[in-house]
């Protein structure tokens, strides 16, 4: 059944709903791949066979006892490592969390269960979601499908490139300033970025409480809408989650393109932008006038801040969530130390990697008594103009697009010594983040050099149905998933 590891979503679902695969049989053949696949591509902090296939057995059983077929019945999904598996490590990609393991489930893992997914495993990240690259991980780097070599994007790089490999059809990432978007464009598959508060954070370990959010990766469009539809809604849990309705995101898929009115931001196609990237993505806005969208141009004026803005507020939250670490309640904690001062410095230096050590440094700078005004409280204001940019854009378009990236995949250790460089490679992404907007990045063309080039479609809060509705249309014309990873020889 080794067809069954270039499945969709929806396609397992039916094989295993009409009986034509066991959920036992798509879970051990995606097994079989990823352990083919992970000396090379290392996208998973950790394979949960076991527990895996006890998912899938429930879900044969429960068939077997004609029950109706949950919506996401018999799919493998992968969980970024900073989600709780009941049982399962969650490391967040850092020394300081090796030995974790929760006793509980996500909200989101637990209605990916209620709906019938199989858990396969937990994906490598950037520590504590802090990365653009994964190579930030305390435990591996995850190598990029589309070239070995290169960097899968980050800090949910682990998901993204178990999707582009096959290892699984769908996956869950998080995203704080383009943590799902950017792997996505780097690994070449479509991933989502839902408003703030569609999707429930209980359960998932912070870094910047008022910017993370949970999304789903997928082979398609249509796979994120199916995730999504699972996984969003209010949750009393999460004192963040909307109450907000939660539509039919499938059937807004078929509506098309025509009549949309689409927003092109001057300040997003300046210098800067590797010239492949530049035309691939004005191609698409070519594709998208040719589906009978309208196009027109749009400013946000304060784009240009948004790097800076972001990097004060969200290690300001870092460094305040990031206390909790202290070698007292759990996780690491130094061995020998006699005194309370010196075991917290010996645990948090032996625990914690150097780009989160910068960030708690840079963010309790920003929060210190006489630089708050100058720093954390002057960001905030810019966010708000930030937020405001969008709300004036949105009065005269239905959907922004965008580039995901400035550059596409590039190699292990180009931007390791300069932070600033590696912090630009989210420059079009964490503005939606600072405004709480719905984002997604899909894949519209290849490089001379066959590497995955992203594009991104921003909407209105709690507007996901337009950005997939867009996003679906687009991808109906670029036809990317004609094109494959070179990963050879594998099941």
């Amino acid at each position: 059944m080794s067809g069954l590891t270039g499945r969709t979503v929806g396609e397992i679902r039916s094989l295993v709903a009409s009986g034509e695969a066991s959920a036992v049989e798509v879970c051990r053949a995606h097994l079989e791949r990823a352990r083919a696949l992970e000396p090379r591509v290392k996208a998973f902090r950790a394979l949960l066979d076991e527990p895996a296939l006890r998912d899938a057995e429930r879900v044969d059983r429960e068939r077997a006892e004609g029950r109706p077929a949950g919506p996401l019945a018999g799919v493998p999904i992968a969980i970024k490592d900073v989600l709780c598996v009941r049982g399962a490590p969650a490391t967040c990609g850092s020394r300081i969390l090796e030995s974790h393991v929760p006793i509980y489930d996500a909200t989101c893992v637990a209605r990916l269960r209620g709906a019938g997914a199989v858990i396969l495993g937990k994906t490598n990240m950037d520590e504590f979601a802090m990365g653009s690259s994964t190579e930030n991980s305390a435990f591996e780097k995850t190598a990029n499908p589309w070239a070995l070599d290169r960097v899968p994007g980050g800090s949910s790089g682990g998901s993204a490139a178990a999707v582009a490999a096959r290892e699984v059809p769908a996956s869950l990432g998080t995203d704080t300033g383009g943590s799902i978007r950017q792997p996505a464009a780097l690994c070449g598959v479509p991933g989502m970025k839902p408003t703030y508060g569609r999707v429930s954070r209980y359960g998932l370990v912070a870094f910047a409480s008022s910017l993370d959010q949970v999304g789903p990766f997928g082979r398609t469009v249509e796979d994120l809408a199916r995730v999504l539809q699972v996984i969003a809604g209010h949750d009393p849990a999460d004192s963040t989650s909307a109450r907000v309705d939660v539509p039919d995101y499938l059937a807004g898929l078929r509506r098309g393109a025509s009549g949309l009115r689409i927003g092109v931001p001057a300040e997003y196609f300046k210098g800067g932008m590797d010239p492949e990237v530049d035309a691939s993505v004005r191609s698409a806005l070519r594709l998208a006038e040719g589906l009978g969208a309208r196009l027109q141009e749009i400013s946000l004026p304060h784009t240009e801040y948004a790097i800076p803005t972001y990097y004060i507020i969200a290690t300001a939250e870092a460094s305040s969530n990031l206390a909790r670490y202290d070698g007292v309640r759990y996780g690491h904690r130094a061995q020998g130390a006699r005194q309370l001062g010196p075991m917290y410095v010996r645990t948090r230096t032996e625990g914690f990697g150097a780009e989160v050590k910068r960030r708690i440094m840079l963010g309790t700078y920003v929060l210190s008594s006489g630089y708050y005004d100058a720093y954390y409280l002057k960001g905030q204001r810019v966010r708000t103009l930030i937020r405001r940019d969008f709300e004036k854009a949105f009065e005269t378009v239905d959907a922004i697009l965008t580039p995901t990236t400035p550059t596409p995949a590039f190699r292990f250790g180009d931007k390791t010594d300069d932070p600033l460089a590696m912090y630009l490679s989210d420059i079009y992404t964490v503005t939606i983040n600072l405004a709480g907007l719905p984002g997604i990045s899909i894949p519209c063309g290849l490089t001379r050099e066959r590497l995955p080039i992203g594009l991104q479609i921003i909407g209105r809060r709690f507007d996901e149905e337009t950005v997939l509705r867009l996003a679906s249309a687009l991808e109906g014309e670029l036809k990317f998933h004609q094109h494959r990873p070179p990963l050879d020889g594998t099941p």
